[in-house]
């Protein structure tokens, strides 16, 4: 199953685009990396977002608002992008990733500490035929360190942050940013750390391996 959000930039006039010419895999689900991926498209970026076989992003259930039995927040988060449809557990789909990635100037995941290696989508097995690679992992904790393996979820960034404590009336209980805020802003980090790592791949000619975590974010939001 393939599926295009993608327009064509001429269409909105004779402007070049950024990162026209720029070829994004995304491996990402929910918020954070399709976030990034989504911001990428905007400038001009040729995004291919794979999904799962079996429903797709699991933000595309999230309704209501939806648009055609489809979540907005989802036809939000991926828009200009061109999505497939595979089984990445099995041979024939993980041939397909490692064609693309091969094709591809980055790659943006955002599994848990160690699933993309286990997938054989890690940046080793990826870059190794491709060493220009530009590829942005994103988790909860980072890939190394004690809490490494534990899942991330907005909520309990804000949390553990201390975001919530200074969050709400000055005399009341902790309180929750409305919106996945760490999510949102780990995105825009992403980008602002993929935009840099093209730059320099302009001067070296290589690749790299992006580590950004949701923690991180949240907590950089406290200055």
């Amino acid at each position: 199953m393939t599926e295009d959000h993608s327009e064509n930039a001429g269409t909105a006039g004779s402007a070049r685009l950024p990162l026209e010419g720029i070829k994004v895999l995304d491996l990402s689900r929910v918020l954070a990396g399709p976030w990034a991926t989504m911001s990428l498209a905007d400038l001009g970026a040729e995004v291919w977002k794979i999904e799962n076989i079996d429903g797709g992003d699991d933000t595309r259930a999230w309704s209501v608002p939806s648009y055609k039995g489809v979540s907005t927040y989802y036809l939000c988060a991926n828009r200009g992008k061109q999505s497939i449809a595979l089984d990445m557990k099995s041979p024939q789909g993980l041939a397909i990733v490692r064609e693309l990635a091969a094709k591809a100037d980055i790659v943006v995941e955002n599994f848990r500490s160690g699933t993309a290696d286990r997938l054989g989508v890690g940046f080793k097995e990826l870059s190794a035929p491709n060493p220009r690679l530009i590829y942005c992992s994103i988790s909860g904790y980072g890939q190394t360190g004690p809490d490494a393996g534990r899942p991330g979820y907005d909520f309990v960034m804000q949390a553990e942050s201390g975001l919530m404590a200074i969050t709400g009336e000055s005399n009341g209980e902790p309180m929750r940013v409305g919106v996945a805020i760490t999510d949102i802003v780990c995105g825009m980090v992403s980008t602002q750390s993929i935009l840099a790592a093209l730059y320099e791949r302009a001067t070296t000619g290589k690749g790299q391996f992006l580590d950004l975590s949701l923690i991180d974010c949240a907590l950089s939001l406290l200055i």
